[in-house]
C-alpha cells in the first residue's frame, strides 16, 4: 500500500452515524475452486527469493538481507476476478503490511521495479486492531484514490468523491473480532461495482464504486509483499468461485 494523491482531496460525508445491525458472511456453497495445493506454488508466479510454502501455507517473507525491490506480488495464473467469491485465511507479523489484490492489472513495462507488480483493488492485510490501520479496508494499489473504503464503512464513490452512508462496525467490536497474531478468515464478494469484505464471518465493509472512469470490473488476483521493513505473511485455504 502507498498513499494516493486523490486520498487527500476526496470528499467523505457521513450520512448516517448510526451503527448497522451486524451482518454475517454467506455460508460456503459448492463449486469453490481451490487455488493452492498446499505443497508448492504451482499456478502462481512471483519472486522465488521471497515466496515459498511453509507447513501448508503460502509464505511471503522479506529480511534485511533479502529485500523486496518495491512492492511485489505473487500472481495467480489461473484466471481473472470479474464477479466472484474469494475465501482464504491469513496471518502476518506487525512489522509491515500486505494485501490481496483483485480486479488488478499486471504491469510489465519499464516503469516498475520488479517483474511482479500489479495495480488495482487491494484488500489490506495488517496485524493491527486500531482503526483505521487494520486489515480489510480497500486500497487503490498503484492508483490515484488511496484508501477507497475503510473498515466499518458502507460507502459509495462517484465523480464527487466518497460518501459514507452507514457504520458497520466500530473499533471496540473490531478488536473483539480480529485475531491478533493468529489466523483470520476473509471472504470477498464482488458483483458488478459492489464489493463486500467479510472478516472472521462478519461484514466489515460494503463499497459501491460508481466512478465512471476509475471503477474496476475485471482483472487478476495476487498476494502482496510490501517493500520496506522486513516482514512475513502467510495465506492458506484459498478458494475461488465465479458468480453470476
Amino acid at each position: 500500500m502507498a498513499y494516493g494523491l486523490l486520498s487527500i482531496v476526496t470528499i467523505s460525508v457521513a450520512l448516517q452515524a448510526v451503527a448497522a445491525t451486524p451482518q454475517f458472511a454467506p455460508k460456503e456453497t459448492g463449486g469453490m475452486q481451490s487455488l493452492f495445493n498446499g505443497k508448492d506454488l504451482t499456478g502462481w508466479d512471483g519472486d522465488p527469493r521471497l515466496w515459498s510454502v511453509n507447513n501448508g501455507a503460502i509464505r511471503g517473507e522479506t529480511t534485511a538481507e533479502n529485500r523486496a525491490h518495491g512492492n511485489t506480488f505473487l500472481i495467480w495464473e489461473g484466471g481473472n476476478t470479474k464477479d466472484f467469491e474469494l475465501r482464504l485465511s491469513f496471518r502476518c507479523n506487525e512489522k509491515n503490511n500486505s494485501g490481496i489484490q483483485y480486479r488488478s492489472t499486471h504491469i510489465k513495462d519499464k516503469t516498475v521495479r520488479n517483474d511482479w507488480v500489479v495495480r488495482g483493488y487491494q484488500h489490506e492485510i495488517r496485524n493491527e486492531h486500531q482503526l483505521p490501520n487494520v486489515a480489510a479496508f480497500i486500497y487503490d494499489e498503484g492508483g490515484r484514490r488511496g484508501r477507497l473504503c475503510l473498515v466499518g464503512e458502507k460507502a459509495t464513490w462517484d465523480n464527487d468523491g466518497k460518501m459514507v452512508a452507514q457504520t458497520l462496525i466500530d473499533e471496540a467490536e473490531f478488536q473483539k473480532l480480529f485475531r491478533l497474531n493468529g489466523w483470520n478468515d476473509v471472504v470477498i464478494v464482488a458483483k458488478g461495482n459492489r464489493i463486500r469484505h467479510y472478516l472472521n464471518g462478519r461484514l466489515v465493509l460494503d463499497f459501491t464504486d460508481n466512478h465512471p472512469e476509475l471503477a474496476l470490473f475485471d482483472g487478476q488476483l495476487a498476494l502482496q509483499l510490501h517493500a520496506g521493513k522486513p516482514m512475513w505473511v502467510e495465506f492458506k485455504d484459498i478458494r475461488f468461485k465465479e458468480i453470476q
